[in-house]
């Protein structure tokens, strides 16, 4: 028996002096309402109502029942309320989990206009390179960079970001320019730790034909702002997004290589656990962010020679 219905039910046959009145209330059937009454009395072993076919009338039992069920019953739609307002106005502590390198350069900027136009979310924000689970380490969302979404969670696309191969102009002085991806086989190559295919390179020709390359990795490096100064010192080839390594290969400081052959472009995701009973928090914080990196993203407005 479900006795928090059973008391609304109970409360309301007292409210409307009848079973009849308090069904039509409650939008159900009076047949309803009578077992509900059965079944409360049973279980508390006593009866509440005296009833006749003309009148009704509370025993002393039930008079106690009344006056405490009809507390219980308001105290439960005042929380209810109070829950609803918090889902309703964005507030509390906001849980967030992003990238390293993406979270420095373009979430860290964003963050003191977010607080403005929200001042009651406050923000705990984590940068790990590394894949979280965000329900069981315990935050509210993620940003992630990704070629597929996740399967367990919910993502929504905030931007993308082209990948380039690129080395510095030292480096090519010295070790030549790569053409195809089979002469990267003969140069040193900077490896991302994360990166799902590991060592093995994965490319598309001018005409969309699939390739891949086994690279020879004089280094790995779990973070691309490692790999990005490595490649800056001249120490190999890398593969990094625009995000990233855009400004430095129209400054120059970093040369794109093999330029008819490009890397899948990559997304940035918001990814949180459900779309039932979304935050306002997580909520506002979306659709913030999808406004942020709404049309071209800001490293691919100047185009990447």
């Amino acid at each position: 028996m479900d006795r928090l219905r059973a008391m609304e039910v109970f409360v309301e046959v007292v409210r409307k002096d009848g079973f009849a009145r308090a069904a039509e209330s409650l939008d159900t059937s009076p047949a309803n309402v009578t077992r509900y009454i059965s079944d409360l009395e049973a279980h508390l072993k006593t009866r509440l109502l005296n009833r006749s076919s003309r009148k009704m009338s509370l025993t002393s039992s039930g008079e106690a029942l009344y006056e405490r069920a009809k507390s219980i019953l308001d105290d439960v739609a005042e929380a209810e309320a109070i829950v609803s307002s918090a889902a309703m106005q964005p507030h509390g502590v906001l849980r967030i989990n992003a990238p390293l390198s993406f979270g420095l350069q373009h979430l860290a900027p964003l963050w003191p206009r977010f607080m403005q136009q929200y001042p009651d979310v406050q923000l705990d924000v984590a940068l790990i390179d590394r894949v979280v689970d965000i329900v069981d380490e315990g935050y509210d969302m993620a940003i992630r960079i990704s070629r597929s979404g996740p399967t367990s969670h919910v993502a929504r696309k905030l931007t993308a970001s082209q990948n380039l191969l690129c080395a510095s102009p030292d480096y090519i002085a010295r070790h030549g320019m790569p053409m195809t991806p089979a002469d990267l086989l003969r140069h040193q190559c900077i490896g991302y730790s994360y990166a799902a295919t590991a060592d093995e390179w994965h490319m598309l020709d001018a005409l969309g034909h699939p390739l891949s390359v086994k690279v020879n990795c004089v280094m790995h490096t779990n973070n691309g702002d490692t790999a990005r100064a490595a490649a800056l010192g001249g120490l190999g080839v890398i593969w990094q997004p625009t995000f990233l390594i855009g400004a430095d290969v129209r400054a120059g400081r970093l040369v794109r290589i093999m330029p008819d052959y490009h890397m899948a472009d990559i997304d940035v995701l918001a990814v949180y656990p459900s779309r039932r009973h979304l935050s306002a928090k997580v909520r506002v914080m979306i659709d913030f962010l999808v406004e942020a990196f709404h049309g071209i993203p800001p490293w691919d407005r100047d185009p990447v020679a």
